[in-house]
């Protein structure tokens, strides 16, 4: 008979996906783990599309030498004649293609692992791959459980004689979705990523849990849905485990960056408007002009991270070419903007930030909810409007419908409109009173006997039952 001190440990793999949203997540979730007595082994995908993955892979394995990095070469693949032009997407695509490769990369681990966490875009390729191995599968869907419920039961509806893609969406336990709400292309005939998204949709159902960013309080509701299999029987559990903390490497190492908190520090409290729209978000050149007019009327302090490529080491330009030097010294007494990546669990909990223009990524959500910071929703593409949802209903902000999505061929909102909102949603002394209710319900849910302290208990529990 094994004594304790003779069993192995729990060694959880983590597969994640292309992107700084779903990295983080990852990244933070591994962190996670390995406090809660987990061995972690990493899987990093090369190579990354972006330097801001690049850079965060290499500050992470430096900081966190007992978490064991495992390298996946993605080989060289002729491009899909159907894929769009995202690479991002091209990224998840190549890494599907290459998911038969991985078993005998996972066989290879010791001592072997008892869990691996695959991320959502990946699923369908890698619960086939894997199906024959000794191991548990669990998901981690890095946005809201909103989406999550939009993912597992599109597959059903799409395939059914009643489905209208001009219609509103009726999920059953939720609230209806505006057709104009869902991501665009799945409400096209045919497409990879709603053929994806299908895809990975029904593989959910194969999975031993969910895991989510996200909390009880925020979405209570759609969780209740979910795991009483209202949306679909005999749905997986949904486990929640946020929000998931800035880990101690995400700590700002630039000089430059430095500068940032150090302006920060010399303006008032609750008084600097933060604007950005993610790291796979670039606003059209005329909308980032009207921006930029906006934020000079509004009269308020700000903080602009601002891109004009999906990529980042695609974005060459210089500020002056992307506002105008002429702006930037109009400004330079109420306004800061800086292009490259920004720190941003940092600046949002940054005593002199009161409000957060986002483009509603998920990981943004969570960290504005933990921070309190009142957010001005912009949702872009894919999931951000789902995710602004969650904002307005929850208290956290406020969604600006009428300014609808962005992207090259939006409808440009103009700089004298963007002026008067800011100016208006700055005043705002109830959003800030629901935003910090926001807060205060993040952090009992992590706390000891919290919603999602409890479901992490829960989790490392079944995870100890699956060690081999």
């Amino acid at each position: 008979m094994q004594t304790d001190s003779s069993i192995a440990p729990m060694h959880v793999a983590l597969f994640p996906s292309a992107g700084m949203g779903h990295l983080a997540p990852f990244l933070r979730l591994a962190v996670a783990l390995d406090a809660r007595g987990c061995s972690v082994t990493f899987i990093s995908i090369l190579p990354t599309v972006s330097s801001a993955e690049s850079s965060h892979l290499s500050h992470f394995f430096s900081t966190y030498p007992q978490i064991h990095c495992m390298e996946f070469h993605l080989p060289r693949n002729e491009p899909s004649t159907a894929s769009p032009a995202d690479p991002f997407f091209l990224q998840w695509e190549s890494i599907r293609r290459s998911a038969h490769l991985l078993p005998s990369l996972l066989t290879s681990i010791s001592p072997p692992i008892s869990a691996l966490i695959t991320d959502i875009t990946l699923t369908s390729s890698i619960f086939d791959a894997v199906a024959n191995l000794p191991f548990s599968n669990y998901v981690l869907f890095t946005s809201c459980a909103a989406t999550l419920a939009l993912f597992s039961y599109f597959p059903i509806t799409a395939q059914s004689d009643t489905f209208d893609a001009n219609c509103q969406l009726q999920i059953p336990g939720l609230q209806p979705i505006p057709n104009s709400d869902i991501p665009p292309p799945l409400l096209l005939p045919k497409n990879l990523f709603k053929t994806t998204v299908m895809e990975n949709g029904l593989a959910l159902m194969k999975a031993d849990g969910i895991i989510v960013n996200t909390f009880d309080a925020l979405e209570p509701n759609t969780l209740m849905a979910l795991n009483k299999g209202i949306v679909v029987p005999a749905f997986p559990p949904v486990v929640t485990v946020g929000p998931l903390e800035r880990c101690s490497f995400e700590h700002s190492r630039e000089g430059t960056k430095q500068q940032l908190f150090s302006w920060l520090n010399a303006q008032p409290a609750r008084s600097v408007m933060y604007v950005s729209f993610g790291s796979r978000n670039a606003l059209s050149r005329d909308q980032i002009k009207q921006l930029a007019e906006g934020l000079e009327k509004s009269n308020c302090r700000f903080l602009w991270a601002v891109k004009s490529k999906v990529v980042d080491k695609e974005d060459m330009v210089t500020l002056g070419e992307l506002v105008g030097d002429e702006f930037l010294e109009r400004v330079k007494e109420k306004g800061v903007v800086v292009n490259g990546w920004v720190e941003q669990w940092g600046v949002l909990g940054h005593p002199a930030v009161g409000g957060f223009m986002s483009h509603c990524g998920w990981n943004s959500v969570t960290e504005a909810a933990w921070h309190g910071v009142p957010v001005l929703a912009w949702p872009q593409a894919g999931d951000q409007r789902i995710n602004a949802g969650v904002v307005e209903r929850s208290g956290l902000g406020i969604w600006e419908r009428k300014w609808g999505w962005g992207g090259d061929n939006a409808e440009v909102v103009m700089g004298a409109e963007i002026g008067e909102k800011l100016q208006e949603f700055m005043n705002n002394a109830g959003i800030r009173v629901s935003a910090a209710r926001v807060r205060e319900e993040a952090k009992c849910a992590i706390s000891a006997g919290g919603t999602s302290a409890s479901s992490w208990m829960n989790l490392v529990e079944r995870l100890k039952s699956k060690v081999i």
